[in-house]
C-alpha cells in the first residue's frame, strides 16, 4: 500500500467521529503502531497530506503538532517531519524503590510531567483503609502523566496522608526528592502488577490505541517505622516497559 492510499479519507475519515485533526492523528498513530509507517520514515509535506486527505493545512498542522508532542513524530528544520526512531524498552528492576525521575535520569532520558490532579481531597474508603486515615482526615493526591524525552510513558496517581504531605503544591519535581528533604522518603514497598488493556481515556493520554496492552501497578510504600507513606496506582505503556525481578533459591 502506498502512503497516499493509506491517507485516503475514504478509508478512515468520518465527520461523525469527532474533530478531523484527531482522526488524522489517530490514522497516523495506527500506521506507526502497525509498522506501516516505519521509524525514521519521512512523512509527506503538510500540503501533500492536506491534498490527499482533503483536509485544510491548519487541520493537518494541528494533527502533526500533537504527534510531535507525543514523541511519535520528529520535525527537522529544513527537512520535514519523520516518524520517530524506535526507542528501546525501559527495563525496570522490581528490587529497587526509585522514582520515575531517578529511573529516567539513570538511563539518560529527560523526565517531564503533565499535572492531571493535585490537591487535598476527601479520601475514598480504599484510601482510608490503605493509608490508615482517621475520620475527618483529608488525603493529598498527585496525578501525573509522566514522559521520557517527550514520550508519554506512564500515568501515576499517588495518595498520601496529609501528615506526610500537608501541601501537595510543593511537589513540582520528583515526589521522592521532596519526601527525602523532609526525612520521609520510603524505604520499602509492596507492589502488585497486573496486565490490562488500556481504556480509551488512558490510551489517549499515553498516545496509544484504545485496548492496547498496558500494565497496572499498585504500590504501598512504608517508612522505617512501618508507617504508610504513599498509595500509588500507576498505568504503564505495555510497549515501553519490562519489569525484572532477581530470584534466588532459598538456602537450606
Amino acid at each position: 500500500m502506498k502512503i497516499s492510499e493509506f491517507l485516503d479519507p475514504e478509508h478512515w475519515l468520518n465527520p461523525a467521529n469527532g474533530p478531523l485533526y484527531v482522526q488524522l492523528r489517530k490514522r497516523i498513530e495506527a500506521g506507526i503502531a502497525s509498522g506501516f509507517l516505519a521509524p525514521d520514515m519521512p512523512l509527506p509535506p503538510e500540503r501533500e497530506i492536506a491534498a490527499i486527505s482533503d483536509l485544510s493545512r491548519v487541520t493537518v498542522r494541528k494533527a502533526i503538532a500533537e504527534l510531535v508532542d507525543r514523541g511519535l513524530v520528529l520535525q527537522r528544520q529544513g527537512s520535514g517531519s519523520f516518524v520517530a526512531s524506535a526507542r528501546p524498552r525501559v527495563e525496570q528492576s522490581l528490587s529497587r524503590l526509585t522514582s520515575f525521575s531517578e529511573d529516567m535520569a539513570r538511563r539518560g532520558y529527560r523526565s517531564e510531567m503533565d499535572w492531571l490532579e493535585r490537591g487535598l481531597f476527601l479520601p475514598t474508603v480504599e484510601e482510608v483503609d490503605t493509608l490508615g486515615l482517621a475520620q475527618g482526615d483529608q488525603v493529598a493526591r498527585l496525578a501525573r502523566l509522566r514522559r521520557a524525552d517527550g514520550r508519554p510513558m506512564a500515568i501515576e496517581r499517588a495518595s498520601l496522608p496529609t501528615a506526610i504531605l500537608p501541601n501537595p503544591l510543593v511537589v513540582t519535581r520528583s515526589l521522592y526528592e521532596v519526601l527525602g528533604e523532609a526525612g520521609l522518603r520510603p524505604v520499602r514497598a509492596v507492589q502488585k502488577i497486573s496486565a490490562i488493556n488500556l481504556c480509551a481515556a488512558d490510551a489517549e493520554l499515553l498516545g496509544v490505541q484504545p485496548m492496547a496492552a498496558g500494565l497496572r501497578i499498585e504500590r504501598v510504600s512504608y517508612l522505617p517505622d512501618d508507617r504508610v507513606v504513599e498509595f500509588t496506582k500507576s498505568i504503564y505503556r505495555g510497549d515501553a516497559y519490562d519489569f525484572v525481578a532477581e530470584m534466588r533459591i532459598p538456602e537450606a
